[in-house]
This record gives C-alpha cells, sequence and structure tokens, in this order.
C-alpha cells in the first residue's frame, strides 16, 4: 500500500515510483513537516521492493524555493544559556541532513525531474539525488548567501563532487542564478528539455530502462559509486571484490547471459 503524506504525493506507474513535492502554492518550499515527509518517504521506497527506480519532482511552476522561512521561527529552546542553544541548533541541522540523506542511502537510483526555480534547499535535495534533469528555464541558486547564513544540509559538501570546484564556490559565495544550459555544461544535470512535460516524459522513460535490470545489481551498482565517491579507489576494489563475492546473483547473471544470447529482455525478481 502506497503511504499518504502531509507535503508529498506518490505515485507508482509499474515499477517506478513518482515523488511530488506537493505545496505548489509555496512554490515547494521546504517546510518542518516536508523534511518528515521527505525522510519516510525514502524510508519506504528503499524497502519497497517492486520499487525499482525513483522520479523526484515538484507540483506547479517551480521545483522548489528552497527553506519555507517560516521554520526559523520554530528554532528556540527552553534554556537560556547559549552552549544549550548552540547544541539545541546543531541537533536540529544535523536531523535535517540526515531528512535528505535518506533521498541519497534510498538504494534505488533516484532521478531528479528540475522545472523552473531550484533555490537553496532544493539544491541541497538534488545533490543527493543520483542524476538531475532540468527544462531551458530551470535556474538553480545556492540563496542561503543572500539570508547571512552558509548552507548547511549538504550542498557545500556535495556539489563540489559534481561540479568544477570553482563552479561551486562561485555559486555557493554569490548567489548568482546558474541556468538550466549552464548546469548542463558543468555536469550537474545530465540534459536540459524544452518544457517540463517533455522532461517529466524523458526521466519517466530513463527510470523505466533502469527499472528493467536486476535491481540487485542495481543496488550494488549505487552501493559501489557512493562509497567510490568518499573512498580511495583501491578501498572501492577491495569493497567490490568482497561485494560480488557474497552479493552476486547467480540467478540473476544467467537470466542476462541467456536474454542477450536470446536478444530478448531478461526478467528479474524484485
Amino acid at each position: 500500500m502506497i503511504p499518504s503524506f502531509e507535503t508529498l504525493e506518490i505515485e507508482l506507474e509499474g515499477q517506478v515510483a513518482t515523488v511530488i513535492l506537493n505545496r505548489p502554492d509555496k512554490a515547494n518550499a521546504i517546510n518542518l513537516p516536508m523534511w518528515v515527509d521527505i525522510q519516510n518517504c525514502f524510508n519506504w521506497l528503499d524497502s519497497e521492493l517492486s520499487v525499482r527506480a525513483v522520479v523526484l519532482t515538484g507540483a506547479g511552476k517551480n521545483f522548489c524555493a528552497g527553506l519555507d522561512l517560516d521554520m526559523f521561527q520554530n528554532l528556540h529552546h527552553g534554556s537560556s544559556d547559549p552552549a544549550r542553544l548552540a547544541e539545541a541548533l546543531r541537533q536540529r541541522i544535523l536531523e535535517l541532513q540526515r531528512n535528505l540523506t535518506s533521498i541519497e542511502a534510498c538504494r534505488k537510483p533516484v532521478l531528479a525531474a528540475v522545472q523552473r526555480a531550484c533555490i537553496g534547499g532544493g539544491v541541497d535535495m538534488i545533490s543527493c539525488c543520483d542524476m538531475r534533469y532540468a527544462c531551458k528555464d530551470t535556474y538553480f541558486s545556492i540563496k542561503e548567501i543572500d539570508i547571512g547564513m552558509t548552507a548547511d544540509v549538504g550542498t557545500l559538501q556535495r556539489l563540489p563532487k559534481l561540479i568544477p570546484d570553482g563552479v561551486a564556490r562561485e555559486l555557493a559565495y554569490t548567489g548568482r542564478k546558474m541556468s538550466g544550459e549552464e548546469a548542463r555544461e558543468v555536469g550537474f544535470v545530465n540534459a536540459v528539455f524544452d518544457d517540463q512535460s517533455s522532461l517529466l516524459s524523458a526521466v519517466q522513460d530513463i527510470a523505466e530502462e533502469i527499472a528493467t535490470k536486476s535491481p540487485i545489481s542495481i543496488r550494488g551498482t549505487k552501493e559501489m559509486l557512493l562509497y567510490t565517491r568518499d573512498h580511495s579507489v583501491q578501498d572501492g576494489l577491495n569493497y567490490i571484490a568482497t561485494w560480488n563475492a557474497g552479493m552476486m546473483s547467480q540467478k540473476d547473471l544467467m537470466a542476462g547471459i541467456t536474454a542477450q544470447a536470446e536478444s530478448k529482455a531478461a526478467e528479474y525478481e524484485d
């Protein structure tokens, strides 16, 4: 049974789930319920074996306007002690980080389909995804710098591993808008489409193609890519040797080899 959420909508088509940020009247700004919903949603997607790939997009004209500023009204702590106040804020930030890291930790590939504005927390969010796709009118902005704060839930840690370091620094220091086409040129997005309709159609097709592959092989591939990002080449080689020694499915391997030999699509267990 597909769970329901206050700020998200989930659609399931075949083996592809589409997660829709569903606060279009607020340009999908991330309020406190949405942070919690995101983690609960992606924990469910991770555990639901019938889901093999996920598309993440936003309802309405914009993907995400970033942090709902009303959240700043809810950062108070009962104590007047500066140390206790600081610790409480640190714990809140760590919690928000965990909320978004659930996207990255989801074993299924997550494809972000981004229309128009993707600001602040929206950039944090899609930096957790496996791939990103945009429209011609899409723009990205690390807007935190313009409200007097340092981005703190993932952009500064993940973005320099996705695009050239100097470009990441310029975006973070200036808060300027990066167009969809520039994002494609620097490798942040895989492709740019004319409009939201063609964007969603193309990303759905890619997700459906991923869903035809061996689920356990896809999950292993994502595990290796994330591990290799944060470890040395030698560490990564050692890990994949150990992983495949214990996790490679002989059943899937034979199904794939047979399907290739017979020029047909393989069928895999969820």
